[in-house]
């Protein structure tokens, strides 16, 4: 009987030791869940920004008319309101059509001078240096620097070199070999070495803004911008 009252006397001891386990357990929960929720929440990251992509400038505009006269009367409008940067494309040499378009004499022609001049200048130098300087000799008493005798090997240099001057200088003027070209773009340009006389304002103008309104005016067809 001692041994049975002793076992319920301890009882209560176990449940109230286990009951207090109990509330020290849902206090620190209690305490866990109170410092969650005094945490800072994460800030959201920003949507990144979009990329930001320039807008491709024309690099000319384009467009054509019907006969030589009236791209002829359409060169001299440009000419004559400012416009410099422009040029046009027919599909065979339209007479007096540099003059309407304002273009200055071309200096391909002092390009060759200098290539003859460079040319003579070499022959008769070259003769020169072998007769009278580098390996004189003394046939019949004639004069080591005979001038006459070099006559046709500067005739020839004078001449190669003026060919060499012309064809190449001409490459270089006007900006050759081009494979590719902005104008080309245009829809009908293919049309350009057959029935149509196309013209080119190039967005390098200062007018180049106002180019399309003054094509319109001049009665050109298909105006066109086209890219780089």
């Amino acid at each position: 009987m001692a041994d049975k009252r002793k076992k319920w006397e301890d009882e209560p001891e176990e449940k109230v030791s286990a009951g207090g386990d109990d509330v020290v357990a849902a206090a620190d929960a209690h305490a866990e869940l109170e410092a969650e929720a005094k945490k800072p929440e994460p800030k959201a990251e920003a949507a990144p920004e979009p990329k930001k992509t320039k807008a491709i400038k024309p690099a000319a505009i384009v467009a054509w008319f019907q006969t030589p006269a009236d791209l002829y009367k359409a060169c001299e409008a440009l000419r004559d309101a400012g416009y410099k940067h422009f040029d046009a494309h027919t599909p065979f040499p339209v007479h007096g059509l540099e003059v309407a378009m304002g273009l200055r004499p071309s200096i391909l022609g002092w390009i060759v001078l200098g290539g003859g001049f460079t040319g003579i200048v070499s022959a008769f130098g070259m003769q020169y240096w072998m007769s009278a300087v580098d390996y004189p000799l003394n046939i019949s008493g004639k004069p080591l620097a005979s001038w006459p005798a070099w006559v046709p090997i500067g005739f020839e240099l004078t001449v190669l070199l003026s060919a060499f001057a012309c064809f190449f200088g001409m490459w270089a003027l006007n900006g050759l070999p081009k494979f590719f070209d902005p104008v080309m773009q245009h829809t009908s340009f293919d049309r350009a070495s057959n029935d149509r006389f196309f013209i080119s304002i190039e967005a390098k103008d200062a007018k180049f803004g106002k180019g399309r309104a003054m094509l319109e005016k001049l009665g050109a067809n298909d105006i066109e911008e086209v890219l780089p």
